[in-house]
């Protein structure tokens, strides 16, 4: 039986396009996510970045893995319907936290977010992953953008670097170039959201968002999400995250003190 928020057919077009849009999926967390949101920005982690380049106005903060020492994360992430949705999109027994994003562009930030597959980055390899992306302000022109189909595609896109913009890895004939999706008139899906609603997208799935011209400013939480077949995985180079000290070894899954597990279903067969 799947959850309330979600029918057969957003797990269906989950499953086939790599992304969904599921209406109000944090919409009794926003206050709590924006309060963590301005503790996150007060109190940078160790992974914060400025993604603006000299010159460039407004400003683009971003910042991972905080929910351990932001207390807003966390209580969103244990009582909100996140997991138990992730569970029905990937068809997956159980869900394992990955970790959580923030990403705040300021009025007047033209830059947009660089198209990108997440999956790249991480050191993390299965077909049942998922990220919600949530804005805590109404978005219009500024809101995520995803190439249906995209994760389905032969050859990973190269993850580059969103200022320098090198390549993340060191062999750049492993990845296909980041395409132009407008350009090529790819299947682009973007919605008009209201704070809560969430996009649901595979870890392999291409998106990007466009700057933000408008006077308000885009808070957007992103939590990211692992399925019965994610395991750790070995990349040629430093991943992002990092997780320096993981002590993990290719194939394993993911360590439980690390990534804890958040949703189990009552009954299941256990997965080896």
């Amino acid at each position: 039986m799947t959850h309330p928020l979600i029918t057969q057919t957003h797990i269906d077009s989950f499953q086939r396009d790599g992304v969904v849009l599921i209406r109000g999926l944090f919409a009794d967390h926003v206050e709590v996510l924006r309060d963590g949101v301005a503790r996150n920005m007060a109190e940078p982690g160790e992974y914060a970045a400025e993604n603006l380049k000299e010159g460039e106005g407004g400003r683009f903060f971003d910042d991972y893995c905080n929910w351990h020492r932001i207390p807003e994360f966390e209580h969103v992430i244990r009582t909100s319907p996140a997991a138990a949705v992730a569970a029905d999109l990937m068809r997956s027994q159980r869900v394992q936290l990955f970790h959580d994003h923030v990403l705040v562009k300021e009025p007047g930030t033209s830059k947009p977010t660089p198209w990108h597959q997440d999956g790249p980055y991480y050191f993390v390899d299965g077909q049942q992953t998922v990220s919600f992306w949530s804005p805590l302000d109404p978005v219009r022109g500024a809101s995520l953008r995803c190439v249906a189909g995209s994760h389905l595609w032969e050859k990973p896109v190269l993850p580059t670097r969103w200022l320098a913009e090198t390549s993340f890895y060191p062999d750049e004939s492993a990845y296909m170039a980041v395409p132009d999706p407008d350009a090529e008139a790819m299947d682009i899906r973007e919605w008009a959201m209201e704070p809560g609603d969430a996009v649901a997208f595979n870890y392999m799935t291409l998106h990007g968002a466009r700057g933000n011209e408008t006077t308000t400013r885009r808070r957007a939480f992103s939590l990211r999400l692992l399925g019965d077949d994610a395991r750790y995985i070995e990349r040629p180079g430093r991943t992002s995250p990092p997780f320096p000290g993981h002590g993990m070894s290719a194939g394993e899954r993911l360590r439980q003190d690390w990534f804890p597990m958040i949703f189990e279903r009552e009954t299941r067969s256990d997965v080896a």
